[in-house]
């Protein structure tokens, strides 16, 4: 899921990908009563009686080491909160200290200490600081092994230099990819069965009423048979092909930077493209749902080579699309409807592709990772991340590993 619009996007570095597992199918709720989730993984923590055996130097508060928790406090998980907090000093500054001047001159005062972990539990806050980029990542103090964070995407942190410090750097796909593939079906299916205009047409008039049942028709199609092009197969893209197949009938190929082992790609029933153009000359509806650091993967070039007709929809960052080409494509006829959910300069949306609202585009406002469950999955996977690594195991969701450098323990 995108940050929101506290937290920098598109200019911020590139970043490499996640390499956080599938989740397993998950159960649906049997009631709208909501209750914190069982723990995403077990927890090894040793007891607080036993906080001399802790592999990070503790804090300035007592023994245990400290975490420097940034944005709102937990909402959604306390039983996990209450296990967190024995096992760690807990520091949380208020939205005044986490404004970039003040935050920079806290850190270069060691105001918190030799923290050992940064926590962000939520995306919509936390990033009152902006980029974590070499000015802020330069003021960490040594002690830190960990940054776990809410949230899919992580362009808004220079996890390559975070890395190279010895942190590793943790975001929240793992809690979001339900919901964003959730979101993303929904909107294959607005291309599909031009949804934008017949619920535009509904809300305007009985004239336009009676068009769209007309003309609607025509310009409909059922989704099975049709080949959809994933761009991406992470978390989020496995659990769109999944569904897509299974409920939908869809044939699903994809393209990835890195093949997907031969036994994952016969249970999700994809196939491979060994690029982006063999891709979308052979998909009805391509999907983006691969991470910022790819540069801008739709443009004039690459949508030449999308077939006549065909459908984009965008779930991942709104800098991985040249809107302006996207637009020119849509005036063109060359495609038959967009859905984005992200867009290239948040909160606003190019002109030209506003005027395709009630007709072509279905645009939304970076909504897709947006529920309840996202946000109580995110809290929990983020402790669970610091509680693994500050114990010496292995993180959740780490996506920085192949920059990690070893960090000597005091």
């Amino acid at each position: 899921m995108a940050e929101p619009t506290n937290t920098p996007m598109p200019t911020a570095p590139p970043t490499p990908r996640s390499t956080s597992p599938a989740p397993a199918a998950t159960r649906p709720a049997s009631s709208t009563t909501l209750s914190p989730p069982k723990p995403i993984i077990p927890t090894s923590a040793p007891s607080s009686s036993s906080s001399s055996s802790w592999p990070v130097p503790g804090g300035p508060l007592g023994t245990k080491p400290v975490v420097l928790h940034i944005g709102d406090p937990v909402r959604y998980n306390p039983e996990t909160y209450t296990e967190f907090t024995t096992l760690f000093d807990v520091v949380r500054p208020d939205i005044h200290e986490r404004q970039r001047p003040a935050f920079i001159q806290a850190l270069r005062e060691r105001r918190w200490g030799d923290f050992s972990a940064v926590f962000r539990p939520f995306w919509g806050t936390g990033g009152e600081m902006g980029h974590w980029d070499a000015e802020l990542v330069s003021l960490l103090p040594d002690s830190v092994r960990v940054f776990a964070s809410a949230g899919t995407g992580f362009d808004w942190a220079d996890t390559q230099l975070l890395g190279e410090r010895g942190i590793t750097y943790c975001n929240g796909g793992l809690a979001a990819a339900e919901a964003v593939s959730d979101f993303a079906i929904a909107m294959i299916i607005s291309t599909f069965r031009v949804l934008p205009f017949c619920i535009a047409s509904a809300a305007s008039s009985p004239a336009a009423f009676r068009e769209c049942h007309a003309s609607a028709t025509a310009q409909s199609h059922n989704l099975r048979g049709r080949t959809l092009g994933l761009v991406g197969l992470g978390n989020i893209g496995q659990q769109i092909a999944l569904k897509c197949g299974a409920a939908f009938g869809m044939d699903a190929a994809y393209y990835d930077v890195d093949r997907k082992p031969a036994a994952l790609e016969a249970r999700l029933g994809v196939r491979y493209c060994d690029g982006l153009e063999a891709l979308a000359r052979q998909s009805d509806c391509v999907v983006l749902c691969t991470p910022a650091g790819a540069g801008r993967l739709v443009n004039a070039e690459s949508l030449a080579w999308f077939r006549p007709g065909a459908r984009l929809v965008n779930v991942a960052r709104g800098s991985l699309v040249d809107e302006e080409a996207l637009a020119e494509a849509l005036e063109e006829g060359r495609l038959a409807g967009v859905a984005l959910d992200v867009h290239a300069d948040e909160p606003r949306i190019h002109p030209r592709l506003l005027a395709f609202a009630g007709t072509k585009a279905m645009l939304t406002c970076h909504n897709a990772g947006g529920t309840v469950e996202t946000h109580i999955g995110f809290e929990e996977l983020a402790m669970r991340n610091i509680m693994a690594v500050l114990t010496g195991g292995q993180a959740v969701t780490p996506v920085n590993l192949q920059w990690l450098k070893s960090k000597d323990v005091q």
